[in-house]
């Protein structure tokens, strides 16, 4: 008989000293929306550990006043996460992907990147214009951005509105345009006002042909410790194959661009048939000037998973062992020939009038 009352103390003294994995997140109401889902996929895979959510303020909520672009830091919503990561305070961090730089500091990993909600943009607006599209809103409507890329493609595409910076979470933003009478409408990404459960609110969706999303939108991505053999294990089971590779193909486009939010660069991916898509493009600010164009590669997933040996396993700052690396690579090789070929066509110059002009206004 005390056997079994042994038993069942030592199992309580087990579940007492259940693993606690760390997850840090930004505090505003999405991101905690997107981290609690990724912690909910993470529980139901491995119902013997805990999680515990450790939520943060970064520089890129704080600064409100500023326009993104103008702030000139490439990790402003992710260097206090990734400080909590360096001191062991906690083990992953949960973000939108398209806030993680194309190179992430020595010493991190993008460990999983979740399968990916609609990338595209919607426009919210003001209560008195609902019904509306872009193209019906009166002359001179203002409508608010807080994206170069966004702005660029939609003076170009509207030259009748005025875009003007909105700054804030999305709660602030919505607050902004339906009680200040300054805007007729924001542009705010789909997959944020999906998972707030806020798309009664979306009036237009907008396709690539008017506005191109940008690098990653849509998914999320899990930065953990690049040494960190044992979260990376944990967490590499989340990696939507498809995502990934889309967005592998983004990452690698941006970053042989050496673009970041201070220029106007925006994509659109598509698998089909076993073949990646990307087509990418640049803007000047005004959008007078932009250049774009597609390429297509063969993605060849082999039947078997054939693992080498590797020195350095991530690309553009991801690291995905349970996908076949030669996919991996040819997502990669593909963004970088774009990005190639618009440089050699001239889209160096544009981008680097974009970002003198950005640095003086």
């Amino acid at each position: 008989m005390s056997g079994n009352g042994d038993a069942a103390a030592t199992a309580e003294e087990n579940s007492s000293k259940m693993r606690v994995i760390r997850v840090g997140t930004r505090k505003s109401q999405l991101a905690r929306i997107q981290t609690d889902s990724v912690v909910a996929t993470l529980k139901a895979l491995y119902p013997g550990l805990q999680f515990e959510i450790i939520a943060m303020s970064t520089t890129g909520d704080k600064i409100l006043d500023t326009a993104l672009s103008k702030i000139g830091e490439k990790s402003l919503f992710t260097k206090e996460l990734e400080h909590a990561l360096e001191r062991n305070e906690v083990d992953l961090v949960v973000h939108s992907l398209k806030d993680l730089p194309t190179v992430l500091p020595p010493g991190f990993t993008i460990g999983a990147i979740c399968k990916r909600e609609s990338p595209y943009d919607a426009v919210v607006f003001h209560p008195k214009f609902v019904g509306k599209t872009l193209e019906t809103l009166p002359e001179k409507s203002v409508v608010g951005t807080s994206s170069l890329r966004r702005a660029a493609q939609l003076q170009r595409k509207f030259p009748h509105l005025e875009f003007k910076s909105i700054r804030g979470n999305l709660n602030t933003r919505l607050r902004k345009l339906d009680e200040l009478q300054e805007f007729s409408a924001i542009i705010l990404a789909a997959a944020g006002l999906q998972r707030m459960g806020w798309q009664n609110r979306v009036g237009q969706i907008l396709h690539p042909e008017e506005c191109m999303y940008a690098v990653g939108q849509g998914a999320l991505g899990v930065e953990v410790r690049a040494k960190d053999q044992d979260i990376l294990d944990l967490v590499g089971v989340l990696h939507d194959p498809e995502t990934l590779l889309r967005c592998i193909a983004e990452r690698a486009f941006l970053r042989h661009l050496e673009g970041g939010c201070s220029v106007p660069v925006a994509v659109h991916t598509a698998m089909k048939d076993g073949q990646l898509y990307l087509t990418g493009g640049v803007w000047s600010l005004n959008g007078a000037d932009s250049m774009q164009e597609t390429m297509q590669t063969t993605i060849h997933v082999p039947a078997q998973h054939e693992d080498g040996p590797e020195d350095d396993p991530q690309l553009v700052g991801i690291t995905a062992r349970n996908i076949p690396r030669q996919a991996q690579l040819a997502a990669e090789s593909l963004g970088i020939s774009l990005a190639t070929l618009l440089l050699n066509k001239g889209a160096k110059n544009i981008l680097d009038v974009a970002r003198q002009l950005n640095d003086a206004h």
